[in-house]
C-alpha cells in the first residue's frame, strides 16, 4: 500500500485505528481501506453508527458552548482523534477570544494531521500521549504553556471512555484529572450504551466484537456505570442524558432512533 504524505513513518497501515474509523463515519478522508473495511463491519453490527458520531459532535459543539457561557475558556479535549470540521478549538475561539485548547491523542496520524492544523495557532497545541497516564499530560510542557489549571479548565472525554477497560480504572484516572483542575472545572462526557436507547445488548456484544477483532477495546457501559464517572463533579442540567437531549439548539428531530444511542453530561467541580 502507498503511504499518503500525511501519514507517519511507522504507522502500521494493515491494521485499523480507532481514531480513522471515527474520521470515516464523520466523512473524513484521514482513513485508510482497513480503518473503512472495519467500520462497515462496525456499522453492520451497530447501525446508525455515522448518526452517533455527528450526535457525539454536535454534543461537544453544545457543551463547549456552554462552557464558555459559564466562563471557562481552557480546553483539555483528551481523546481528540483527527481534525474535522467545527473542533473544539473553532468552536472555542468562536465564542470567545481568549479560549485556549489542548488536544490530545495517542493516534500517531490524529497527532500528525492536527499538527498541521494548528500550525500557527498560540493557543492551541497537541500532546501525543494516552488518558491512561495523567501525568504525561498535565505535566507536558505544551500542557503548562497553554492551560493555567490554577484556572477553571473543561476536560472533554468525549467517545472516548468506551475505549478504556475496566482493568484501566477509568475513574480512578478521571479522579487524577479531577484534583488537578482548579474549582469550577467542567468534566464533559460522552459514552457508548445500549441503555435507553434503540440498539439492543446483543447489537452493543457484535459491535464491541468487531472492534476487538480489530485490536481495540470496546466496553458498553450502562448509564448507572457512565453516572459513576463523574465522581467529584456536580451534574448540570439536564444531567446524564441520551446524546440528543443535551441542551439542544432546537427541538429534538425524533425521527432518527439511532442518534439516540450513549449518554452525555457535564459536571462541574466544586
Amino acid at each position: 500500500m502507498e503511504r499518503p504524505a500525511w501519514a507517519p513513518q511507522g504507522v502500521d497501515l494493515s491494521v485499523p485505528s480507532v481514531s480513522r474509523m471515527y474520521d470515516y463515519y464523520l466523512g473524513g478522508s484521514h482513513n485508510f481501506e482497513v480503518d473503512r473495511a472495519a467500520a462497515r463491519r462496525a456499522v453492520d453490527a451497530f447501525p446508525g453508527l455515522p448518526k452517533i458520531m455527528q450526535a457525539n459532535r454536535a454534543f461537544m459543539r453544545r457543551a463547549v458552548r456552554f462552557a464558555v457561557a459559564d466562563g471557562i475558556t481552557q480546553f483539555l479535549d483528551i481523546g481528540s482523534g483527527i481534525p474535522t470540521f467545527g473542533n473544539v478549538h473553532e468552536v472555542a475561539q468562536g465564542a470567545s477570544d481568549d479560549a485556549r485548547v489542548v488536544y490530545v491523542d495517542n493516534d500517531p496520524v490524529a497527532v500528525a494531521h492536527s499538527r498541521a492544523v494548528l500550525e500557527g495557532d498560540e493557543r492551541t497545541t497537541v500532546v501525543a500521549a494516552d488518558f491512561r497516564s495523567p501525568r504525561s499530560i498535565l505535566s507536558n510542557a505544551e500542557t503548562e504553556r497553554v492551560l493555567d489549571f490554577d484556572r477553571p479548565v473543561a476536560l472533554l472525554l468525549v467517545a472516548l471512555l468506551h475505549f478504556i477497560e475496566e482493568a484501566d480504572k477509568p475513574a480512578q484516572v478521571i479522579a487524577e484529572y479531577r484534583d488537578r483542575l482548579a474549582p469550577g472545572s467542567m468534566l464533559i462526557l460522552s459514552h457508548a450504551s445500549t441503555d435507553g436507547g434503540p440498539r439492543t445488548t446483543e447489537q452493543g456484544q457484535a459491535v464491541t466484537d468487531v472492534y476487538r477483532k480489530g485490536g481495540s477495546s470496546f466496553v458498553m457501559r450502562d448509564r448507572a456505570e457512565i453516572r459513576a464517572l463523574f465522581d467529584g463533579f456536580e451534574l448540570v442540567e439536564p444531567g446524564l442524558v441520551l446524546l440528543p437531549n443535551w441542551r439542544p439548539d432546537s427541538p429534538v428531530d425524533q425521527e432518527d432512533p439511532a442518534a439516540f444511542t450513549g449518554f452525555a453530561g457535564a459536571g462541574r467541580k466544586a
